[in-house]
């Protein structure tokens, strides 16, 4: 290998383990683990994921170089982020996408219906919302704010630049004033969300395509009337617990006709990039109104393909937090 590219693999394993541990301020992660996702991004820079097509739309290029754990990307940058600092403070969460010519980008692409898509969510997994800001002329992006708790939050911004038509996610951290308790992160493959019950069945296996069904019943029977929401029947975000690295998934199957329903499952496909442990946040709507189900599913092995992170990697300790 050529100097420039050894040095260029080098820094960007500086970066990813600088990234992790600014990330990881109020959470112990063992050592090995760090070197291995710093390893696992070096190795990926330039290596895309297949894309993933559902519900006839695009998907993204959810490759393991980026994971949605940085600021910039391909020349686009997440800037002038502002929120409200305080779990009790009212305000706006505001912010821009630059373009690799630094200024701010206003011709999106709509993707699943939106121009972006907002996510936030606690270092533990918790308060976990997918919003959706408004932009103005300039470039600028906002939406009514207020945090729930106080504490370590990771805001994603997902969006198709119009330029270049390729998804991107990029990621900062935000500190919420005050004292919190983290919340153990467990693994959890049933929950109830506002009377509904959701569960998750399948392996997700590391490295490869996974397929994972989710179930909506109520009161013990199937629900049977689930709406399309965002082009499709389910919305699912999954984040690798630890660091929050982001997966952004759509269900199997053609978008959904304008009147239509389905359930009670939605089958997904998914890649985890590592073993470990996995936080997943389902939004479904059922009469108009979004529900979310958040549950949390280890993998169960690693496909040939996928190098092995080491000893102790394949699943955090309980107790070991995000900071997602």
């Amino acid at each position: 290998m050529k100097a420039a590219a050894r040095l260029g693999l080098y820094g960007l394993a500086l970066v990813a383990v600088f990234g992790v541990s600014a990330f990881t301020a109020n959470t112990i992660i063992p050592e090995d683990t760090v070197q291995s996702w710093a390893e696992d991004t070096a190795d990926n820079t330039h290596h895309r994921e297949e894309e993933m097509n559902s519900g006839g739309h695009e998907g993204h290029k959810a490759g393991t170089a980026a994971l949605g754990l940085g600021l910039a990307q391909d020349g686009y940058q997440l800037t002038s982020v502002s929120a409200p600092t305080g779990p009790s403070d009212e305000g706006e969460l505001t912010f821009a996408i630059t373009g690799p010519d630094g200024n701010p980008v206003t011709d999106f692409e709509r993707d699943h219906e939106e121009e972006m898509h907002l996510v936030a969510v606690r270092a533990d997994g918790q308060h976990f919302a997918h919003v959706h800001p408004e932009r103005d002329e300039t470039g600028i992006w906002s939406i009514p704010w207020q945090w729930e708790s106080a504490g370590t939050y990771r805001i994603f911004a997902d969006f198709v630049p119009a330029e270049t038509g390729e998804g991107l996610t990029l990621s900062t951290m935000l500190q919420v004033a005050g004292s919190y308790e983290p919340v153990p992160v467990q693994p959890t493959l049933a929950t109830t969300a506002e009377g509904f019950d959701v569960a998750v069945s399948g392996d997700l296996v590391a490295g490869s395509a996974s397929e994972l069904t989710m179930t909506v019943t109520r009161d013990g029977e199937s629900v049977t009337t689930l709406e399309p929401y965002l082009g499709a029947f389910g919305h699912l975000v999954a984040l690798r617990d630890g660091d929050l690295a982001y997966l952004h998934v759509h269900p199997h199957g053609d978008a959904p006709a304008a009147g239509e329903t389905s359930g009670p499952e939605i089958v997904f496909e998914a890649t985890a990039p590592t073993p470990g442990r996995y936080l997943l946040y389902l939004d479904f709507q059922v009469d108009g109104q979004v529900h979310t189900a958040p549950l949390v599913i280890d993998t169960t092995g690693s496909s040939e393909s996928q190098p092995s992170p080491g000893d102790g990697t394949g699943e955090h300790e309980e107790g070991e937090g995000h900071d997602h």
